[in-house]
């Protein structure tokens, strides 16, 4: 049962929980919650990759939603993906915070008419630097960044599709020399980033040795990936910002405790 006047908030979980992740972190949804929580909300998990879906009529209680990266291909059409574009047709209906994060990036695409692909330059994984357009207009929610922001920030990225070309009536407002879409709005709701704010450097490096192992990359591309994570820094604290400040608004940091949940957790006072 939830407090009254506190924000809630719902991940849509795209992926299984990796072992690593499992034993150093609890799972993606604590990765998440750390990331972009605050004291005094309320989270919710739904595994939708599992086929755990919000109930429709409960939508309106959420202050905001966030759909996570994927192995799988936002263009597939298995179930969950289709159920998981028309929850998100509903969500902009009633115009809900959406935040879409690698292939949640690349499903609101989708959803919205939007053309996703195999990348045309293939694999990009590592720490790369994404340059924000200073020029757009839908985005009234970065005006709260003032000049903290700067031009460019880098990102951890590890993707093999991309957007290849927006829906109608959405905004690109961040490129890299890799990807010509890195970030994409519709109005003031809908965010699509393709880096991960979430990641850390910790959770790449076991990804990259697992998509070795499974034959998806080679093993010089992935020793030159790694060689060059060690001196290369993402800007988390800025993503991190931009992501709640689009979610909710601008707020003071809060140090951020929590227990490990499978389906929940509240954060109070």
């Amino acid at each position: 049962m939830g407090i009254e006047g506190e924000k809630r908030y719902a991940l849509l979980l795209a992926c299984n929980d990796s072992e690593y992740v499992k034993e150093v972190y609890g799972g993606y949804f604590n990765v998440f919650v750390a990331a972009f929580g605050e004291e005094g909300e309320r989270w919710d998990l739904f595994r939708v990759v599992e086929g755990d879906f919000p109930d429709m009529d409960e939508l309106q209680k959420y202050d905001g939603f966030i759909v996570s990266g994927s192995p799988y291909d936002a263009y597939a059409n298995d179930f969950w993906i289709l159920k998981l574009c028309f929850l998100l047709k509903s969500l902009d209906v009633t115009r809900k915070k959406v935040l879409g994060i690698c292939f949640g990036h690349q499903v609101l695409c989708r959803a919205f008419g939007g053309k996703v692909g195999k990348a045309y330059s293939g694999w990009d994984i590592g720490v790369r630097k994404v340059r924000i357009v200073k020029d757009f207009s839908p985005c009234g929610f970065l005006d709260g960044l003032d000049q903290e922001i700067p031009p460019a920030l880098s990102i951890i990225e590890c993707h093999q599709d991309e957007v290849w070309e927006v829906p109608e009536g959405a905004e690109v407002i961040a490129f890299s020399d890799k990807t010509g879409v890195e970030m994409f709005t519709i109005g003031d709701h809908i965010l699509g980033i393709q880096g991960h704010p979430e990641y850390t450097k910790d959770i790449l490096n076991n990804l990259i040795d697992r998509l070795l192992t499974n034959g998806c990359i080679e093993k010089g591309f992935a020793e030159d990936v790694k060689s060059q994570l060690e001196i290369a820094e993402p800007d988390r604290k800025c993503w991190e910002k931009i992501c709640k400040i689009f979610l909710k608004g601008e707020m003071e940091p809060a140090i951020v405790s929590f227990s490990s949940m499978d389906n929940g957790v509240s954060f109070l006072p």
